[in-house]
């Protein structure tokens, strides 16, 4: 990976989306659904792109919309539809489009009371709390327009449907086959009339949500300890809720940055040198961690969240910015020795290409580790019933139960995982950076990264298909190979590529699904030069084994 000079400085205005003409372009362009990108599509967060590429615009809306009524209407589902967006430009244009396609069809839709954008997570708890109890034939469900961490110019919309997780590959083809044959049809069968915002029915996203953190954390403690938390929601839809948050809960708690801006010139270019709000990211996060590295550091703890606010970032004096791997694993460590109301027999809910630090500590509390393929929605099932306790994934998501063990959100919740962050500190006196230095005395210090490698589509493809008994190396990096695997072990569900594990380390590789490029994910507990052996030997893994297979 080759990082751009300018990353980690703050943008210029060369490095500024033109907000009028992208709207512009949002509403005047139309693709051609018989070219490919052009096409509605769902990755693992929904449908994305941008409406200067001809991939994000009101067709794709209008017709993305018309599939999610016909479908909730072929699943049952005659409940209210929870309607969320974040700060992107293109996020309130998507918004009115969805919402007028939504009442045309009789749809009940709930907006925020407040007017103002909704986190993700929200969304998703406000459709399990609307859910708990209710009768099966009327439940809601919820749409989410939000391209999470992606640049300013680009748009996303998601659907919850009512487990309020992400959906499904079965939902998300579903809908997508039918927006592409109503693009197609020229929007013929689209339903749409004016939307009266005024008119429609409205929920408490914010005051809600607010008023039961005390049910899933320790606000007391945070309280009681006086920690002190700088909380940046990078132009984000937690704007809003850190300043509540604080006041309902009387915390030390101070908004580092309140600005919204649809072009995100406040933000610090990433590693590429574009603006992408990816809270993970040392380059995006540079003003923050700059803001913690002062002597005294102003904060116990800084956070940050991406546009939704489904991902978080953990900044500590002593530590910097945190790994998300290394995060997850102090979450979890933590949650389990400190939450007596949950069930025995909960599990720990990991991503195939999460670190094996979170094996070692599932391990150290007799916990089952349950390793899904990529994708939150894999966590979902477990989490509404409890038999899952934490899920999360390398990419800074998570989500976790309420106190006495029931479902708080089964989408990922940064607010959540970052006010975590000061509890942890307030009940132990330390923070989670030290906490994972413990961690690595006891269990060792993994190196990890991820990297891509070129190849054909062709390869792409066979990689995602692949059989493991294609796999015919033994040894890896010098050590014996101990599993390899094509389906995950926690659910066997397919991981749309392949991973090998030995003792020491482990790699994984998945076909990207927008450039002609396999990521490797790797991990080395015998520090950063076996890790660089280990991707080294891991495309020699791939190469043998789509040959053997015939590819």
């Amino acid at each position: 990976m080759t990082v751009h000079e300018r990353a980690g400085t703050p943008a210029r205005p060369e490095d500024l989306v033109d907000v009028d003409a992208l709207l512009a372009a949002y509403a005047a362009t139309h693709p051609d659904p018989s070219v490919d990108v052009q096409r509605v599509a769902f990755g693992t967060s929904g449908h994305r792109g941008s409406a200067f590429t001809a991939t994000f615009n009101d067709d794709h809306i209008a017709a993305t919309s018309q599939a999610i009524v016909e479908y909730r209407a072929a699943q049952g589902t005659d409940g209210p539809l929870f309607l969320g967006r974040d700060s992107h430009a293109l996020s309130e244009p998507a918004w009115r489009t969805a919402a007028e396609v939504f009442a045309a069809n009789g749809v009940d839709v709930v907006v925020d009371s407040r007017d103002g954008l909704t986190p993700t997570p929200a969304i998703s708890h406000a459709i399990l709390v609307t859910n708990a109890g209710r009768d099966v034939r009327h439940l809601a469900d919820g749409v989410v327009v939000t391209p999470s961490h992606n640049p300013p110019a680009d748009g996303g919309f998601k659907y919850n449907p009512p487990d309020g997780g992400p959906a499904g590959t079965e939902a998300t083809s579903w809908i997508a086959d039918r927006a592409n044959q109503l693009l197609e049809s020229g929007l013929t069968e689209v339903r749409r009339a004016r939307f009266d915002a005024a008119a429609a029915h409205r929920y408490d996203y914010l005051g809600t949500y607010v008023d039961q953190l005390d049910q899933v954390l320790d606000m007391a403690a945070v309280r009681d300890a006086g920690v002190t938390i700088g909380a940046d929601p990078l132009g984000g839809a937690s704007v809003d809720y850190w300043g509540v948050i604080a006041q309902r809960w009387g915390l030390d708690l101070t908004v580092v940055n309140p600005d919204v801006d649809p072009a995100f010139g406040f933000m610090t270019l990433d590693w590429d040198g574009k603006i992408r709000m990816d809270c993970s990211s040392p380059y995006a996060m540079a003003s923050l961690r700059a803001r913690m590295e002062a002597d005294p550091a102003p904060f116990t703890i800084a956070t940050g969240n991406d546009a939704d606010a489904d991902r978080h970032g953990i900044v500590t004096a002593d530590g910097g910015l945190m790994n998300p791997n290394h995060y997850l694993a102090v979450a979890i460590g933590y949650l389990f020795a400190h939450r007596p109301g949950w069930p025995a027999a909960a599990g720990i809910g990991k991503t195939a290409v999460s670190s094996s630090m979170i094996d070692r500590v599932a391990g150290d509390l007799g916990r089952r580790l349950v390793e899904v393929p990529v994708g939150f929605k894999w966590f979902v099932p477990g989490l509404r019933s409890g038999e899952i306790g934490f899920g999360g994934e390398e990419s800074a998501g998570a989500s976790f139960l309420r106190r006495d063990g029931s479902p708080w959100s089964t989408d990922k919740d940064g607010l959540l995982l970052a006010l975590l962050a000061s509890e942890i500190t307030a009940v132990t006196g330390s923070t989670p950076s030290e906490h994972y230095a413990r961690l690595t005395e006891r269990f060792g210090a993994p190196a990890y990264a991820r990297t891509d490698v070129a190849c054909s589509r062709e390869d792409k493809a066979a990689l995602s298909k692949l059989d493991a008994d294609a796999v015919t190396a033994t040894e890896l990096a010098g050590d014996a190979i101990t599993a390899k695997l094509t389906r995950a072990p926690g659910n066997d569900a397919a991981i749309g590529g392949l991973k090998v594990v030995t003792d020491a380390g482990w790699f994984a590789a998945r076909p990207s699904g927008t450039e002609d490029v396999y990521k490797v994910y790797a991990e080395s507990f015998r520090g950063p030069e076996h890790l660089t052996r280990v991707q080294d030997e891991a495309r020699g893994v791939v190469a043998a084994a789509l040959e053997g297979s015939g590819a």
